[in-house]
């Protein structure tokens, strides 16, 4: 079970802030080429500031009543330790996949004002949100209920939204469905959502999950600042060359001799659909030559950094030394790396894949086929969406129709106007 969390646990140690300036190495002599603009030394230095203020908890009897909370901000039961697993196993040799579940936590975009509506009157999920409020300093259940909207399409206010709303979200599926909670056999998340996925995994703890998350997404703020780039969705037939399109947005790039030429698949989506990251003069190469590849349509994403490829290079060591100062944790059940597609083997394999997540694509497609591979005629276990908006069980829809049917969403969805 999840032990106790009390408030005298939110007294900080600093952890070994020198090793933190290791991180910094690649990014500042990116600073220094760049003449150090005053934009992108602030975001270095928020990085470095985050980094050396990342914090661990450490679990101590209370001294005083007072100090225990009264309802936990992640409630008793919500994972199995790893010998209630074993016991579990070892008394139940064959189990119906209809009485098991698989739990998906969604990605970057997934926030609106109003998107925490239903944890508001749920104890148990308002708990979730104030321990993050109280470690973020601010008030994040007023943020995510009543914006302001510009605040929160901010990602080093949207990631840290999401992933706290996924989480009250899951306590609230455990009120309401606990069988579902602890019956559960794997997980997986686009994007951020992975990092939802550790936590509820017992792989990441919670507290530090959400430093790493305001950490991600400043670096993802600095290497844009580097390199500007963008994100679109392509919809292409089985004529489409999409890979010839990509080579030839580069090539393109770099006879006109513009800096850092990049264009790749960045998200598999579903069938037909693809996200590509790139610099701005490849998409917008990749925009004007449509009809030469015979890609169907091109839908440019708001406000969205280059992330999943080699634009974001710089968000590697900011990550790979953040984790290095983390607990992290054998996976208590199976999650599914962006990366591979396919399950964590353990701690090492974490802490090694991780921090590549932003420079590889997210195999989504081949994620979901992986997880709901089974036999002819097998059942298939109940698939939940923990979080807000419901673009992940759409997309299932595309990837697994049968898997969709046995699906449901708990959280909130945007309201159309």
């Amino acid at each position: 079970m999840i032990p106790s969390i009390r408030r005298n646990l939110l007294k900080i140690q600093l952890i070994g802030g020198k090793d933190f300036k290791k991180c910094l190495h690649i990014t500042s002599s990116v600073a220094k080429e760049r003449n150090e603009s005053s934009c992108y030394s602030d975001r270095i230095q928020t990085i470095k500031d985050l980094l050396d203020n990342s914090t661990s908890f450490v679990e101590t009897s209370p001294k005083e009543t007072q100090d225990e909370w009264t309802t936990l901000p992640y409630a008793e039961g919500t994972l199995m330790s790893k010998q209630e697993k074993h016991d579990l196993g070892s008394v139940r040799t064959k189990v119906d996949p209809r009485d098991t579940s698989i739990i998906l936590f969604p990605g970057e975009g997934a926030q609106f004002v109003g998107m925490a509506r239903s944890a508001v009157n749920v104890p148990v999920a308002k708990d979730v949100f104030d321990y993050a409020s109280e470690i973020l300093k601010y008030d994040l259940l007023n943020l995510c209920n009543n914006g302001p909207k510009v605040q929160l399409n901010d990602i080093r206010y949207s990631h840290v939204a999401i992933m706290t709303a996924s989480l009250a979200n899951l306590e609230m599926l455990r009120e309401e469905r606990p069988d579902a909670v602890l019956n559960c056999v794997a997980t997986a998340g686009f994007s951020l959502g992975e990092i939802t996925a550790l936590v509820f995994a017992g792989a990441l703890q919670f507290d530090e999950a959400l430093q790493l998350v305001q950490i991600r997404a400043e670096a993802i703020h600095a290497a844009n600042e580097i390199h500007k780039g963008g994100m679109a969705t392509i919809y292409y037939g089985p004529d489409s060359e999409v890979k010839k399109a990509c080579i030839a947005a580069k090539e393109w790039c770099i006879k006109n001799k513009f800096e850092k030429a990049e264009c790749f698949v960045s998200n598999y989506m579903y069938p037909k659909c693809k996200i590509i990251s790139g610099s701005e003069e490849a998409l917008q190469y990749f925009e004007e030559n449509l009809e030469k590849f015979r890609i169907r349509t091109i839908q440019r994403i708001k406000n969205a950094q280059a992330a999943h490829c080699r634009l974001m290079e710089p968000t590697i060591e900011p990550l790979r030394q953040a984790l290095k100062q983390m607990i992290v944790s054998d996976p208590i059940i199976r999650v599914y790396s962006n990366v591979s597609a396919k399950p964590y083997a353990n701690a090492k394999h974490i802490e090694k894949l991780l921090p590549q997540q932003l420079v590889k694509a997210v195999r989504w497609e081949q994620t979901m086929h992986n997880m709901f591979a089974r036999r002819r005629g097998e059942y298939f276990p109940r698939t939940i969406v923990c979080g807000p908006n419901v673009v992940l069980k759409n997309i299932l829809f595309r990837v697994n129709l049968k898997a969709f049917r046995q699906s449901i969403h708990i959280g909130d969805v945007k309201q159309k106007k």
